[in-house]
Order: C-alpha cells, then sequence, then structure tokens
C-alpha cells in the first residue's frame, strides 16, 4: 500500500480551503490538513510535518511570502505557491521562488475556487512532483549562488577593461529549457554569462502570460547581457537573452534573409508551454546543429528530451542538468536516458562551460 502524500493546504478563504480538501481526497493518496494564515501554517509545518505545502500569498495575521521564509529557516519543506494572475503576483511569486519554494500555481481570473477545474490537473501534478523535489535548504538559495558567481565573474575580468573588449563574431546558438525549479537555475546559469558573451540565448520556460515580462525584467537586473521577453518578433542578435513569452511557443523564423524570435500560439499538441521541444526543433531548421549548445534544466515531465537528443545526434552539443542539482530530476534525467546528454553538469557549473564553448 502506498504510504499517504501528507499535504499543508494554507489559505485564508474557508471556501478555497474546501475546494482544495475536495481535489485532493478524491485523489486517495493525500493526508491533509489545513491552516487558515501564515502564522498557522509555521506551526502546523512543526507538528503535522507535511512533506507539501500549497500557501497562499495575500493573507491576515501573516502573509505568506513571511511564513515561507519562516517554514524554509525552521523546518524546510516543499512548497507549491498559490499567486494571482497579476503584476505584482508576479513580484511575490519570483520572491517566494527566492525564499525556497519550489513552483507555483496561478490562480485562473484570480480566484482558485470559482476555476478550480481549469488547474485542477496542473495542480495535483506539481503537488505530487514537489513531493519527490529537492528541497534547497538554508545556506543554498539561488540568490547566494549568484552572487557567489558574480564575484568570481569579477575576479575573471579585473584584469583588464570591458570598454575596449570586443565582441565576438564566432557563429553559435545557446537554447535553454526548464520547468519547475527553473526560474532559480536560470538566475543561476544567465548570471554567470560574460557580458561579451557571442551567442543569442533562446530561453523557454514553462510559465503563463502574466508572468514572463516580470521574469525577464528580473533576469535583466541580475545578468550582465541583455535580458528580453519576446512578446513580438524580434531580430536575432548576438549577446542578448530572449525569454519565451507565457502562453505562448517561441520560434525561429528568417526574415529578408535575417533571423528572428517570433511568438507563436500554444500548438495543442505540446502539454508545456513556451515549449522545449518546439523551440529544440525550430533551431534545428535554421542553425547547423554543430552550432547549436541546448540545456535542459530542472523540470517535471520530458519537453524538449526528444529535440535536444537529435541536436546531439546531429553533431550539437548538450547539458542535462544533474540530479544533485536539479529541484526535480524529471527533463534532464529524461535527456540522460535518452542517450542525448553531452554532459550533466550542476547548475552552477553550465555558464562557465557553455562560456568555454564559445571562446570565453
Amino acid at each position: 500500500m502506498t504510504t499517504p502524500i501528507k499535504l499543508l493546504i494554507v489559505d485564508d478563504s474557508a471556501l478555497m480551503r474546501r475546494q482544495l480538501m475536495t481535489l485532493f481526497q478524491a485523489e486517495g493518496d493525500f493526508d491533509i490538513r489545513q491552516a487558515r494564515n501564515g502564522a498557522e501554517a509555521v506551526r502546523e509545518n512543526l507538528e503535522f510535518e507535511p512533506e507539501v505545502v500549497t500557501l497562499d500569498v495575500n493573507m491576515p495575521e501573516m502573509d505568506g511570502l513571511t511564513a515561507l521564509s519562516l517554514i524554509m529557516a525552521e523546518r524546510p519543506v516543499a512548497v507549491v505557491m498559490v499567486s494571482s494572475l497579476t503584476e505584482q503576483g508576479a513580484l511575490a511569486t519570483f520572491e517566494a521562488l527566492n525564499l525556497g519554494a519550489v513552483d507555483y500555481i496561478a490562480k485562473p481570473g484570480g480566484t482558485i475556487s470559482l476555476s478550480i477545474d481549469k488547474i485542477a490537473e496542473d495542480l495535483i501534478a506539481k503537488v505530487r512532483a514537489a513531493a519527490r523535489a529537492r528541497v534547497k535548504t538554508k545556506g543554498s538559495t539561488g540568490s547566494e549562488v549568484v552572487r557567489r558567481i558574480r564575484e568570481q565573474r569579477k575576479k575573471a575580468t579585473a584584469a583588464f577593461s570591458l570598454a575596449v573588449r570586443s565582441r565576438a563574431t564566432s557563429e553559435g546558438l545557446l537554447i535553454i529549457g526548464a520547468s519547475t525549479g527553473g526560474p532559480r537555475a536560470l538566475e543561476i546559469v544567465l548570471s554567470g554569462l560574460p557580458p561579451d558573451f557571442p551567442w543569442p540565448v533562446l530561453v523557454a520556460q514553462h510559465m503563463p502570460a502574466a508572468f514572463t515580462k516580470a521574469f525577464a525584467e528580473r533576469l535583466n537586473q541580475c545578468c550582465a547581457l541583455p535580458v528580453t521577453e519576446a512578446s513580438k518578433t524580434l531580430p536575432v542578435e548576438a549577446g542578448t537573452v530572449y525569454i519565451g513569452r507565457g502562453g505562448a511557443d517561441m520560434l525561429l523564423t528568417r526574415r529578408a534573409g535575417k533571423l528572428n524570435v517570433l511568438p507563436v500560439p500554444e500548438n495543442s499538441k505540446h502539454h508545456w508551454h513556451p515549449s522545449v521541444e518546439l523551440l529544440g526543433r525550430s533551431a534545428l531548421q535554421h542553425y547547423e546543429p554543430k552550432k547549436i549548445t541546448a540545456v535542459l534544466l530542472t523540470g517535471m515531465g520530458n519537453d524538449g528530451s526528444d529535440a535536444f537528443t537529435e541536436i546531439k545526434k546531429r553533431g550539437g552539443r548538450t547539458i542535462a542538468e544533474s540530479e544533485e542539482s536539479a529541484v526535480v530530476y524529471g527533463m534532464p534525467a529524461e535527456l540522460v536516458d535518452k542517450g542525448g546528454a553531452s554532459l550533466i553538469l550542476a547548475a552552477e557549473d553550465v555558464a562557465a562551460q557553455v562560456s568555454s564553448w564559445a571562446g570565453r
């Protein structure tokens, strides 16, 4: 008999808690408790010892972010944030991921209770994945890793002026796919790339449309390379990072002999968006395989593993994030199992390897 997953549902709305209770009780393998606010969540985390916590952001007495910081300090556990589809909700979500949350679910229409059916499948999948996730303990947060990488980068470039450094003209393309745990892993990888990195960087991170603009802006503040959301057709430029817009897929297209990134409506054949698989296939259509470097980071499922395996078979280079580093060892594990990984590296080591391949 399977051991039930201990789940703590935290929300100030009685209707919300009841809807979530009904949803997970129907699964038959969850042991569930509830909390009405952040203060109760902190206590229940110590007393009930859940494996997963679903945590609302906006609550009276103690909000979700405050509760999360205390939970991660006292007894780290896999936390899935419940966020609104607003700019404020996006900013709170990224702060939660930085504090140690492993994933989030976006409320459709601002209230989960009235639209529970729209997100039920994803929510259950995220909670199950969170139960298997590698929880980042105190002292291993993304921001601290990023700080160390920045210090290393400064030391490496201190010997000469960036003002006289010429941009390389060597051709190449870096594509990166990520899902659960991806925002933190991407911050680690992208902030480690040097300011003269010579290739364009295309990123497909599974994320709703309301979040990707704020995510790109956040990355733009911590990375040496410019980071932009591919919300419209944009020319592909060396040394620029393009974040695929949520609610769409990102493809490469050629117009008047020049490459562009193009957001297109979600392809219904693929479950997760922006699709890593479609991005990889598009790269193969417009670049020589040997000029493509593809990195598959943390996430559940297998998105991108077939396309990235094909890239390797045709002469490109691929990296799968290691099990020790990944929050959820799903997507990179699929790449490894299919023989599609040239290398298996921790997230902290990816930027240095890619920079080496790019001659940096």
